[in-house]
């Protein structure tokens, strides 16, 4: 029986990421084409992938060594041959509903630039939240024209020429189910990023800043996107996004002093 498939080439980069790529790979087996590259895996990683191309998932895979994460996006953005191309990163995976969507899109008649999804995080002791529960949507499906923000450290975002619709239906859903002390490693590593690049766009922090962004941080995610309908895990989730702000914050606070490292 041959697989439906709908004409769009799936990007990936990734490194050592043999503990979520397969769900992923799973996922996108109605694309057309899988464009994979890989920074340096030895994690199994490059096994996992030649598993799934041996079973005919449409993979290329490719070496690129660490460039960024923006030039890294880029890069693989490039290799795609389909007008349309789909971001995802290892963590994250199509659910059956937006599967169906994207089955059901006449790509080729389309006028759109680029059309974006939903994605909600998973949350360890509770699940994916309910719908209820806001979920930001993110661009992510983009004809070949478009391009990667280089300026960006951190927080790669796609730039793009034209209109974009939201999918409405199914969601990408991102399974960030790390320890307390991966999670506030990942966080940690973000927020120094983060902080050199607004450093490098002259902006400041002060005690105000450092004070009440991260507690604005908090009231936005547990209270306005309503993560406290998900109790404890969605309080834990608020905090600890509230504690990637101050981190943010105060290491950019610090790369304004002379002579003093940000970490």
């Amino acid at each position: 029986m041959m697989r439906k498939t709908v004409p769009i080439s799936a990007f990936i980069i990734c490194k050592n990421e043999a503990s979520t790529l397969g769900p992923c790979l799973e996922s996108l087996d109605i694309c057309e084409e899988i464009v994979i590259v890989d920074s340096g895996s030895t994690d199994g990683t490059l096994e996992l992938i030649e598993g799934y191309r041996e079973r005919g998932l449409p993979i290329r895979l490719i070496h690129n060594d660490w460039p960024g994460f923006p030039r890294q996006k880029q890069f693989a953005l490039d290799q795609c041959t389909s007008t349309w191309c789909l971001n995802i990163d290892s963590d994250e995976r199509l659910d059956d509903d937006l599967r169906t969507e994207l089955l059901a899109l006449d790509l080729e008649r389309s006028e759109v630039a680029a059309y974006s999804m939903r994605r909600p995080d998973y949350l360890p002791g509770y699940g994916y939240p309910p719908d209820s529960v806001h979920a930001k949507y993110h661009c992510r499906l983009v004809r070949k024209g478009a391009r990667f923000d280089l300026t960006l450290l951190v927080h790669e975002s796609l730039i793009v020429e034209g209109e974009v619709r939201q999918l409405k239906r199914g969601r990408l859903l991102h399974y960030r189910n790390l320890s307390l002390q991966e999670d506030f490693s990942k966080l940690n590593s973000y927020s120094r990023l983060k902080a050199i690049q607004s450093h490098q766009r002259g902006k400041t922090s002060n005690v105000f800043k450092i004070a009440f962004k991260p507690l604005a941080q908090f009231f936005k995610f547990y209270f306005m996107q309503r993560y406290f309908l998900c109790r404890t895990p969605g309080f834990v989730f608020a905090v600890s996004f509230a504690g990637y702000v101050f981190m943010t914050e105060a290491k950019l606070w610090r790369l304004g002093l002379d002579n003093v490292p940000a970490e």
